[in-house]
């Protein structure tokens, strides 16, 4: 059914349909995130309109990697029901082919989609994430994005307790913006603070550029450089600063071993990896979904609430997956069953209500 004319068509039917569904999200994405990021940050001191449809593009493919699995329901169900609505789907009945038969077009094109949206859009979601935070702190801003996840670093070096904190993390976590470093004496007082520019971790230190000394008792004394002494090592600073929705699937096995040893947790790195090697057949259970709400017979208008239902079990399926990834990256549920057990409850539910639909 796959490779022969009939098989064909129908992929191809599913693939143009997916396509244009992509270029729409797309379109809408860049609109809505353009006027967005032009209201909030216009007022940046290197703000510029060219630098900001740039910073849009590097921005739009970690928005449509989110969009994915509701572009692969909607896609479907437009086909499925646009083949309805033409007699094609009731002529391939006719012929004596079962709906297992002609939806594997559909099916595989669903893993398709998903697999290229593994191994495409994730490594150009990290790497546009990151050049959009270079661009943003280029424009002067105080806070990036992921400043609120940014955790801070505490460092025990020559009998110094020192605790560095930054606004916004770039190459990984070797270079800090808008670092503030607050020093300790043995009894906890603080004893002196660092507020600097930028911050990059060299071979045994890191280098502050823009820093201004504020020490008890003492005026504010501004310096153009300052070295800072450090123990740390770069690739303990990636692992510790690293966010696992950052990192490009094909960097997440090595990353998980790094942590693993240094001894961090990687539950949130394994579950984006599992999250990630599940979604071909997330994809395939949203493409079932759509089949049970699109198959019934409609020549002019098909059934706003069963479509409704649909998107509503789609969406359900969506937040539910979100959830017990999130339960995963915490470490309350195991990262390999966060990711793979909606999926497969997803998968099951759908290929259940299409046997009774279809075969009673």
């Amino acid at each position: 059914m796959i490779f022969n004319t009939l098989g064909r068509y129908f992929f191809k039917r599913y693939a143009r349909t997916t396509f244009w569904f992509l270029i729409g999200i797309f379109a809408l994405i860049f609109i809505i995130d353009f006027s967005e990021l032009t209201s909030r940050m216009s007022n940046l001191p290197h703000y510029t309109v060219s630098g900001a449809l740039l910073m849009t593009t590097f921005r739009i493919p970690t928005i449509l990697q989110q969009t994915v699995p509701f572009v692969a329901l909607f896609a479907a169900m437009a086909a499925l029901i646009s083949l309805n609505r033409r007699y094609e789907l009731v002529v391939t009945r006719a012929a004596g082919i079962s709906v297992w038969q002609f939806l594997r077009p559909f099916v595989v094109g669903a893993l398709i989609f998903g697999a290229l949206a593994v191994v495409v859009i994730n490594p150009l979601a990290a790497w546009g994430t990151k050049k959009a935070e270079a661009l943003e702190a280029e424009w002067g801003s105080t806070r990036s994005a992921a400043a609120n996840s940014i955790p801070w670093l505490r460092q025990i070096y020559d009998g110094t307790d020192t605790i560095i904190g930054a606004r916004s993390v770039q190459n990984g976590g070797t270079e800090l913006i808008n670092v503030t470093v607050i020093h300790f004496d043995p009894q906890g007082a603080i004893t002196l603070r660092q507020d600097a520019k930028s911050a990059k971790l060299e071979d045994g230190y890191w280098l502050l550029n823009g820093v201004v000394e504020t020490e008890v008792g003492r005026l504010p004394r501004r310096m153009e450089t300052a070295q800072l002494r450090t123990n740390l090592r770069p690739d303990f600073v990636q692992e510790r600063l690293a966010k696992a929705d950052s990192i490009q699937f094909f960097d997440l096995p090595r990353k998980i071993e790094v942590a693993r040893s240094f001894g961090f947790s990687t539950n949130g790195l394994e579950t984006q990896f599992h999250s990630l090697m599940s979604l071909p057949l997330l994809l395939v259970a949203m493409t079932l979904i759509a089949a049970c709400v699109s198959l019934k017979f409609s020549r002019f208008n098909q059934s706003r609430s069963v479509i409704l239902g649909g998107i509503l079990s789609g969406f359900v399926l969506y937040v539910v997956t979100v959830l017990i990834k999130a339960f995963g990256s915490s470490g309350i549920v195991p990262p390999f069953v966060a990711a793979w057990l909606p999926v497969v409850v997803a998968m099951a539910l759908g290929s259940t209500i299409l046997l009774h639909q279809e075969d009673g």
